[in-house]
């Protein structure tokens, strides 16, 4: 009693307080994409019907539980026309007075319709379960969304051998996805992966007899059903039993976007869904997962990763359905080809042929032959003492797994490979988007030490030596070039001048001591003096004071070279030597310049 008091009171938080709703939707009425008010609620108010933005300007006639906070977006059960929306403006869910209920879009095009027919009055209800019945006065049902599901099953609705369960595309992207839940010809329950190129079944796990699993196959009536206390039953014996099954609660059973079968209970308090039970714990094991010529890998932080095979490459970087193919051309000359190794890989089905008892070089062998073999699977079986090869002419469905004790060999040009051997390993890291790759020679046929492998080995070294020694004395030229220039100071100035530098005791001892004034500047004192070769000389000595006069001093010589010397008198511009400052003006001109100071 306690229960259904609980569940009274929790299907009273999910009506919502301001909304208002039509209980029916009778003949020659319609319901409006223009009209936001225009939606179907059950009694109880745990579900509506309507259009439902599914992009800009694009609608579908859908039902949705409605959550009691509107900050959760709206959980959808079913929809009418998934794959083809219609436009916002015009586009109506009609119920015609012939009894046919039809969605139209803006141009007036049947988009979807039930096919009904009737001259007794019908009308359309959306009824406490969340079923859309089209019904007569009577009660008699016409047409009822659960008998077209589409990726989810509510408590009371039945999957048949009529009905199939479809994901949709992505989170965001409601159209039918790549994964089928249906009943197959052996009476199974089973999940497909039903893409453009191939379609395999990966549950339950077809290596494993159905028997072993506690299926039954002679059951033909092909019916499953999911109740509110979390039970779902199939007539082939399968059975899941929800953890919290003695609560009546919300449920559903969602074939999720990423191949998943999970069911969902509504946990109130937290105001969101919760898993109870889910088909597949180990989610690289779902095909279709990465695409073709691509490895699924689980990483305990962040989920699975997918990353191309070594020397492949991503067809469509927004989505991995799409895959890797190949960056280099295969020969059909089996002498042109090696192979890489990838270790615990496992690529499902798509083999010509599986072969017992094979050895490894006739396995190897059975590739070589076929001009379409892209690579080989070999799996020795220790128990058993017996191996199994199947050559690959496709590879979808690739998983890297400890657990798998068998090995791949992707097959690929010599010329790819590092060395000569026929036989290479790599490791993968999927500790990052990107795949790193390190290659490794591995030989698995008896022979003697590779020379020539010790060849490259001392080869590399001593390459690796000489690029570090001339690390060394470029660092070392460097270091001594800053020295110099940091001794210089501004010495790209007196460089560009391109005339002799004078040391300041030369200088001195040609004035004497700067005993001879003959001039002042700005920037500072010009004295004459007499070179060690006789000729006499101008020599500006630049004042302490006056730092930002050193620029114009060193670049005065260049400027006044370019002039006619009027004089015998020649000049040297003196930087870099200290003197008491000075702000006269010159009293003789500085021409023919022969050089500069040098500290």
């Amino acid at each position: 009693m306690a229960t259904l008091i609980l569940f009274v009171l929790s299907l009273a938080l999910f009506v919502p307080l301001t909304s208002t709703y039509f209980p029916t939707l009778g003949k020659g009425s319609s319901l409006s994409t223009e009209k936001p008010e225009d939606v179907l609620t059950s009694s109880n108010g745990v579900f509506s019907a309507g259009f439902y933005a599914v992009g800009e300007n694009a609608y579908c006639f859908a039902i949705w539980f409605n959550h009691p906070s509107h900050s959760h977006p709206h959980t959808i059960v079913w929809m009418a026309n998934r794959d083809q929306p219609v436009n916002g403006r015009r586009s109506k869910l009609s119920l015609l007075k012939t009894g046919n209920l039809i969605l139209t879009d803006a141009g007036k095009f049947t988009v979807w319709a039930s096919n009904t027919l009737s001259r007794s009055p019908v009308q359309l209800s959306l009824n406490n379960t969340g079923n859309l019945v089209l019904h007569t006065s009577e009660g008699y049902s016409l047409w009822e969304s659960f008998d077209f599901p589409t990726d989810t099953l509510l408590p009371q609705q039945q999957l048949t051998r009529n009905t199939k369960v479809v994901s949709s595309k992505s989170q965001s992207n409601y159209s039918s996805g790549f994964y089928k839940l249906f009943f197959n010809d052996d009476n199974l329950l089973s999940l497909v992966y039903d893409g453009i190129e191939i379609t395999s079944l990966y549950w339950p796990d077809p290596t494993i007899v159905s028997w072993d699993t506690g299926r039954s196959t002679y059951n033909s009536s092909r019916v499953a059903v999911l109740d509110s206390f979390g039970n779902f039953t199939s007539s082939d014996n399968f059975t899941v039993m929800s953890a919290d099954n003695w609560m009546l609660l919300h449920r559903r059973l969602t074939v999720d976007y990423d191949g998943n079968i999970r069911l969902y209970s509504w946990e109130e308090e937290e105001g969101t869904w919760v898993i109870s039970w889910q088909a597949i714990q180990r989610p690289c094991t779902i095909h279709g997962t990465c695409g073709p010529n691509s490895i699924c890998s689980y990483v305990a932080d962040s989920g699975r990763k997918c990353s191309c095979l070594p020397r492949y490459k991503r067809k469509n970087h927004r989505d991995w359905f799409y895959g890797c193919e190949r960056e280099f051309n295969l020969s059909c000359n089996k002498k042109d080809s090696g192979f890489l190794l990838l270790s615990h890989v496992e690529f499902y089905g798509y083999g010509t042929e599986e072969f017992q008892n094979y050895t490894f070089n006739q396995c190897k062998n059975s590739c070589l032959q076929l001009c379409n073999c892209k690579a080989f699977q070999f799996k020795f079986d220790e128990g058993k003492g017996s191996a199994t090869c199947s050559p690959k002419t496709l590879l979808y469905n690739g998983f890297r797994s400890p657990d798998f004790k068998g090995d791949l060999y992707l097959r690929m040009p010599k010329s790819n490979l590092l060395s000569t051997n026929s036989i290479q390993e790599f490791h993968l890291d999927c500790s990052s988007d990107d795949t790193v790759l390190q290659v490794l020679n591995r030989t698995y046929e008896k022979s003697r030490p590779n020379g020539t492998v010790k060849i490259m080995l001392w080869l590399a070294c001593g390459l690796g030596g000489l690029e570090v020694v001339c690390i060394l004395l470029i660092w070392c030229l460097l270091i001594r070039d800053q020295q110099s220039w940091g001794a210089d100071k501004q010495g790209y100035l007196p460089a560009a001048t391109g005339f002799r530098k004078f040391t300041y005791a030369e200088l001195k001892k040609a004035t004497e001591g700067f005993s001879e004034e003959i001039g002042r500047g700005a920037g500072g004192t010009v004295y004459r003096g007499v070179l060690s070769d006789g000729r006499v000389a101008a020599i500006k000595r630049l004042s302490e004071a006056n730092q930002a006069g050193e620029s114009e001093f060193l670049a005065e010589p260049h400027t006044k070279a370019k002039q006619p010397p009027p004089t015998e008198i020649k000049a040297i511009a003196a930087s870099h030597c200290p003197t008491p400052s000075a702000s006269a003006q010159h009293r003789r001109p500085l021409p023919n310049v022969i050089g500069h100071c040098q500290t």
